[in-house]
């Protein structure tokens, strides 16, 4: 009753009032390199030189978009971004699924079916979480060759879940640990073996941590740069290293609303995911914070 009428005061008020107007401002700060990107790849090339950074367009153009997207040059090929947004689209998904379910497994494997050394076993993949990118591409370049998977999808795929499982791992056994041991013992006493548990108790439960490790690996994969342009083919590269060819890139006068434009394809799926699913990654890392 006592907060409930001190937030009623007007000291309490203004309080608050500032700190929504100062969250407002920092928002907005933010945001101010997103709307100097969508202006600038509205506006035609000669309204970038004639006005600021932050100038409405005079007369708003999709031709940056549709440039960008079907005929820019990105090195010797003019052909634009699209395919290799789908190219990402293809690495991403099979990648995203792979990991995440094999980080379930092993998280329910470290939590309810405990084996000799599974503490080791987690360390070391924990460990696996703080590896810089460029300490592994020489080794992964030569497994690659190995395994006959140079410059080409399936061969980034597989990069991307090797890399992932130790964060998929991490995520789901810190989630696990906070589900009751009681409920997969009474299983097994009913004869239910290891994928029976996992596939009629854990999965049903694991919706929140699901989505963190989608959320989190697509975010990962889809925004890669270094894995993209070591072990992609020019038939395979993502969309990261196109954007990159696309900025470097330059016939003439420098088109910077094609730029913009290609940017912001770049950016879309991973600003859609966190729009439409961002609460939903919040809960879920919450979720598997009582334990662990």
């Amino acid at each position: 009753m006592d907060n409930v009428i001190r937030a009623r005061t007007p000291a309490a008020r203004a309080w608050r009032l500032l700190l929504h107007l100062v969250l407002i401002l920092a928002a907005l700060w933010y945001l101010l390199p997103l709307a100097v990107m969508v202006l600038t790849s509205l506006k035609p090339l000669d309204e970038i030189g004639a006005g600021s950074l932050l100038t409405l367009p005079d007369n708003p153009t999709l031709a940056p978009w549709l440039k960008a997207w079907g005929s820019a040059c990105t090195g010797m090929r003019c052909d634009g971004v699209s395919g290799y947004f789908w190219n990402s689209f293809a690495i991403v998904i099979p990648a995203v699924v792979i990991a995440t379910l094999i980080g379930a497994l092993n998280g329910y494997a470290l939590t309810k079916w405990r084996f000799k050394g599974a503490e080791l076993v987690f360390a070391m993949m924990l460990f696996g979480c703080f590896i810089p990118f460029q300490v592994i591409l020489l080794p992964m370049a030569q497994t690659l060759g190995w395994l006959g998977l140079s410059s080409s999808r399936l061969g980034l795929i597989f990069v991307h879940v090797v890399f992932g499982i130790a964060f998929t791992t991490l995520f789901f056994r810190n989630f696990y640990v906070s589900i009751p041991d009681e409920l997969v013992s009474a299983a097994k006493l009913d004869g239910a073996g290891f994928f029976r548990i996992f596939r009629r108790i854990l999965l049903p439960v694991s919706k929140p941590i699901i989505v963190v490790s989608v959320i989190w690996q697509f975010t990962q994969i889809w925004n890669d740069f270094l894995f993209g342009v070591a072990f992609s083919g020019h038939d395979t590269q993502p969309v990261t290293v196109a954007l990159n060819n696309l900025v470097n890139t330059s016939t003439g006068v420098k088109e910077y609303n094609v730029d913009m434009a290609a940017a912001m394809i770049a950016a879309l799926p991973t600003l859609v995911v966190y729009v439409l699913a961002g609460k939903y990654f919040v809960r879920g890392l919450t979720a598997g914070s009582v334990k662990g």
